[in-house]
């Protein structure tokens, strides 16, 4: 993590997954994260079957993109795309869906598998209450500083 204070930036960042209205209305709970790698769930309401019964898929690759963005915000580099307002973009999502999820919870296990300065990589699977894979996915990003000078570090 960063030289900032990493419990208080994780403190920070699950407030904010809290409280964050898109998160609240798919019902997008975050479990722990660190550097690289979170872990997240969604638990099936109705609102979020398909017209067969089953979590609609884009809920699933909803879960994996959150989760993984989640795995880069106490990164290094994520700390350096803030100070310098920067940008991180999603650039590639790809899902493959393995078996429905027709009650439960879903959950997201996340780790970026490679973090450049340019380009992130990262991977992800979602199993339901029993343990079984119902998705696995991967994903790109794009990593883009910004124009503004990072202050200089007090210490």
């Amino acid at each position: 993590m960063t030289a900032r204070d990493p419990e208080k930036l994780k403190q920070k960042l699950f407030d904010f997954a809290k409280d964050f209205p898109f998160f609240k209305h798919m019902g997008f709970e975050l479990i722990d994260f660190g550097p690289q790698w979170a872990k997240a769930k969604i638990t099936l309401k109705d609102e979020l079957r398909n017209p067969n019964g089953v979590m609609h898929g884009g809920v699933v690759a909803t879960l994996m993109d959150a989760a993984i963005t989640q795995s880069m915000l106490t990164t290094d580099i994520y700390q350096e795309i803030r100070d310098t307002r920067g940008q991180m973009t999603t650039v590639d999502l790809r899902v493959k869906y393995l078996r429905p999820l027709t009650k439960g919870t879903a959950t997201c296990e996340a780790e970026i598998t490679h973090l450049g300065r340019r380009i992130a990589h990262a991977s992800a699977t979602v199993k339901n209450d029993d343990g079984k894979v119902v998705a696995t996915g991967d994903s790109i990003l794009i990593i883009t500083l910004g124009d503004r000078k990072p202050e200089a570090k007090a210490g």
